[in-house]
């Protein structure tokens, strides 16, 4: 296989996969998408001009602070504000955004009504985090108005921390339903898959994403024990196999296992260190350029939509930066998929029904410039090369799918068995059960390798290698001499007993 297997025409052939229109539409999204990076800070900009040249959170703050020295209370409520009249202004573009053009490619099914009691809802929560956040900076810049820029990094970590550990627990749950993955062979498989590298199996969750959007997708989400990994519904509505399953989650799994989430967000709180001491040289500047004349300086909470405007354009210049450090996390959780679970054609087949959001071959400079993730065609040439290294024995696959085949839905009776046992019951589902007098033992079981494996719910393993003679098959156990076994049909209302 190694030597006749093409990795370049395995890549092309699933690429193929999708008509030429397909990939023009999806690559039309995407460099459209690259453009609302620059209108969208041109638009936040404006959005920032225009509330300075207003005035109203100098108004605001003097009627805040009244005849009394409030500051920390000021900075919260003006910082709430703020991040309103911000959303207002910019809910035009918003709509056109993050609703009106998804929609238009096919990528949400969303109503306005549903994409805008969200957005209120989300405006709400960030108001009020967003207000004790700068609560907090605000007090940093009086306290320690030389270093400020470095105690507001660690204040940039501890909320982010936060957040990671809070979301998954109290806010993702007020926009969508997360459940347990419903018992079957989709759930025996991943539950196995945690157990095989170690990630908490009851982390594995099914979430209603396909109420804002048509994108196949999973994510992983939170810190320590609310950490999980969760796949959107709209996987399954788009006809994932297990093989895709087993490549997506392993790809999650890898997130998981390696702390992307918490060496990225330290990352980004070194970043943030960066961008506030700029902050700190550039506001003076900026403040006289979007005419702040009534602005008392850095130090006040009214100079909010300066501060905005300044890392509005320190964000935009710090986009190929921040874009990679996510793709290297990307490739890595890539690549723990394939070295754990070694599904190069289910990763495939999963990136391939991600292209409609996420053009599949650009050229180099676009992909580190515009990226969060490798290009999709980048991704399965990788998995393609994986499967060329790295090719499974050919001379078993045959005699394991006629084993399989002989197996599933039949009961497995050895020679002798005590008065009450029934033999081993294997469905063509993935599952087993043993009916015998003390009760039954239920798990799954694979036909691999030339053996039949059975991995009980409990714990246990017992694998018995199968043996093929004229009349039959044969089962054997460890060491021991292989045994006649006789297969039973198993009809279907078969049932522990």
């Amino acid at each position: 296989m190694a030597q006749t297997f093409d990795p370049a025409a395995a890549t092309a052939a699933y690429l193929a996969q999708l008509p030429p229109e397909a990939h023009a539409k999806a690559a039309a999204y995407t460099h459209g998408g690259h453009w609302l990076l620059l209108w969208g800070a041109l638009v936040a900009l404006l959005v920032a001009f225009l509330i300075v040249r207003s005035g109203v959170l100098v108004v605001l703050r003097r009627r805040f602070e009244g005849r009394r020295s409030r500051p920390l209370l000021v900075s919260c409520w003006i910082g709430g504000l703020y991040i309103a009249f911000d959303a207002v202004l910019s809910l035009p573009w918003s709509v056109y955004s993050d609703w009106w053009r998804p929609r238009q490619y096919g990528l949400t099914s969303q109503a306005f009504t549903g994409w805008f009691v969200e957005s209120a809802i989300s405006l709400v929560i960030t108001a009020l985090i967003g207000g004790l956040f700068f609560a907090g900076l605000y007090a940093l810049i009086r306290k320690a108005p030389r270093t400020w820029w470095l105690w507001g990094g660690g204040l940039t970590a501890a909320f982010i921390a936060i957040g990671m550990l809070l979301a998954p627990l109290y806010i993702e749950p007020i926009f969508n339903k997360y459940t347990p993955a419903p018992a079957g062979p989709v759930r025996d498989e991943v539950v196995a898959m945690a157990r095989q590298v170690g990630v908490p199996s009851d982390r594995i969750f099914i979430y209603d994403g396909s109420k804002q959007s048509n994108a196949y997708t999973a994510n992983v989400s939170g810190l320590f024990g609310s950490a999980r990994v969760a796949m959107s519904d709209t996987m399954f509505k788009k006809g994932a196999d297990i093989a895709e399953v087993r490549g997506v989650v392993g790809h999650e799994m890898g997130h998981y296992a390696h702390h992307h989430v918490v060496w990225i967000a330290g990352v980004m709180s070194l970043l943030a260190i960066l961008a506030f001491f700029l902050v700190d040289r550039l506001f003076a500047p900026a403040c006289r350029l979007l005419g702040g004349d009534q602005i008392r300086g850095l130090s006040d909470p009214a100079g909010l939509p300066v501060l905005g405007a300044v890392l509005t354009v320190l964000l935009l210049l710090a986009t190929p930066l921040t874009n990679s450090l996510i793709r290297i996390a990307e490739s890595d959780a890539d690549r723990y998929s394939l070295v754990h679970f070694d599904e190069p054609d289910g990763l495939a087949k999963a990136l391939v029904k991600t292209v409609e959001y996420r053009a599949a071959t650009p050229g180099r400079l676009e992909e580190i410039i515009f990226y969060d993730h490798p290009a999709v065609g980048r991704r399965i040439r990788r998995a393609m090369d994986w499967k060329a290294a790295h090719p499974k024995p050919v001379s078993q696959a045959a005699p394991d799918a006629v084993a399989k085949a002989a197996f599933a839905d039949h009961i497995v009776v050895f020679p002798n068995l005590p008065v009450g046992m029934d033999g081993i019951a294997l469905k063509a589902d993935g599952t087993w059960f043993e009916r015998h007098d003390f009760g039954w033992a239920k798990g799954r079981y694979a036909v691999a390798g030339g053996k039949l494996c059975l991995d009980e719910e409990r714990g246990s393993r017992r694998c018995y290698a199968i043996g093929r003679t004229r009349d039959g098959w044969t089962l054997a156990q460890g060491a021991g001499a292989p045994v006649a076994v006789v297969l039973e049909r198993l009809s279907a209302s078969a049932s522990p007993g």
